[in-house]
């Protein structure tokens, strides 16, 4: 671990702040009540057609979940704008009534305000989900739901990532009326503190020594799937790709044989399921299969039984932790990745 990284006692800033994530989650949770309010009023009353996503890195990780909750839930298509349309290609969006939503920590990638100001000019609708105070998309947002993490120093971004995924669901349940999830967000502080106390020793030893590996998630996990994937790379500089399920088995299990190293992040609901029968699948070929799953006797790793919803953000908390201790077995600093910045700002 480089110098310098550690906190008192030797804990790295990465798990202390993963470790903040459920004080996080209950201070954007209090801080945005009239927001998600008033926001979920107004798409009420005016449905949009379409909802577009609009973020990079963990963030479109988080687009990702939002995508599958709100076309559950709500029932409306969500799309992932391509951000070079506007710095690349200067492509004109048509007008309509759509609902964008932005997500960044830093709220600064000139792509992702080009792209919100392209669609503003087309008459959207833009709520942005932000960490930074000072961020320039606040400026260019219809609607601010502040993601009131704290700052985070580590350069994996740890609990703004789980901040954005807490105020997906919240923004979701409020919108959609649904009351069984909204009692769940309400309670997922205290389940996040119960998540990050879970043993994920096993995963460490696991893959200590590991080259390869696939993340496998669906619906509401598969975008806790694509986090996991790239804090594997960013922290620990293990090749990992995150693969649906059930698109894992159009080409991409080919190469899953004897001893190749598999997480599959489960569920209690059907895309939970799937993620188990191919779990189970890749046993049988002699893969080294990590499961993490609330209601499988077999699982590997614990995991903690919630709203099907709420169940991946857990899995990421404990994640989090297996991550840093991880890239630390495997030599690696999990503060301050080679060459990578806090603000990555693509045109």
């Amino acid at each position: 671990m480089a110098a310098g990284s550690a906190l008192a006692g030797g804990m790295t800033l990465m798990e202390s702040e993963a470790g903040e994530s459920a004080d996080a989650v209950a201070r954007m949770l209090a801080a945005n009540a009239d927001g998600f309010a008033r926001i979920a009023a107004r798409l009420r009353d005016a449905p949009p057609t379409t909802v577009v996503t609009c973020a990079r890195g963990s963030s479109d990780h988080a687009a990702t979940y939002a995508k599958y909750l709100i076309e559950t839930q709500v029932g409306i298509p969500v799309a992932s704008a391509a951000l070079s349309v506007a710095t690349l290609f200067d492509a004109p969006v048509v007008p309509g009534n759509r609902l964008v939503i932005a997500i960044s920590q830093s709220g600064k990638s000139p792509d992702l305000l080009a792209t919100i100001a392209l669609h503003k000019r087309a008459g959207a609708y833009v709520v942005a989900l932000v960490n930074a105070g000072d961020a320039p998309l606040r400026d260019l947002a219809d609607e601010v739901i502040a993601l009131s993490a704290g700052v985070e120093r580590s350069v994996a971004a740890t609990k703004s990532y789980i901040c954005s995924l807490a105020a997906i669901a919240a923004l979701t349940a409020v919108w959609s009326g649904d009351t069984d999830l909204r009692d769940a967000v309400d309670a997922l502080p205290d389940r996040l503190r119960s998540a990050w106390a879970l043993d994920w020793s096993a995963g460490v030893a696991a893959l200590s020594e590991a080259d390869n590996l696939f993340v496998l998630g669906r619906g509401y996990g598969y975008g806790i799937a694509q986090e996991a994937a790239l804090k594997f790379k960013e922290t620990c500089a293990l090749h990992a790709e995150s693969f649906s399920a059930a698109e894992v088995r159009h080409g991409p299990m080919a190469i899953v044989g004897r001893d190749f190293h598999v997480l599959a992040l489960g569920g209690s609901d059907r895309a939970g399921a799937s993620v188990r029968e191919t779990a189970d699948v890749f046993r049988a070929r002699g893969a080294q299969v990590l499961l993490a799953d609330p209601v499988a006797d077999e699982a590997e790793l614990p995991a903690l039984a919630a709203h099907p919803a709420i169940e991946p953000i857990l899995l990421v908390q404990s994640f989090y932790k297996m991550a840093n201790a991880l890239s630390l077995a495997r030599g690696c600093d999990p503060d301050s990745p080679p060459h990578l910045n806090k603000v990555t700002e693509t045109l």
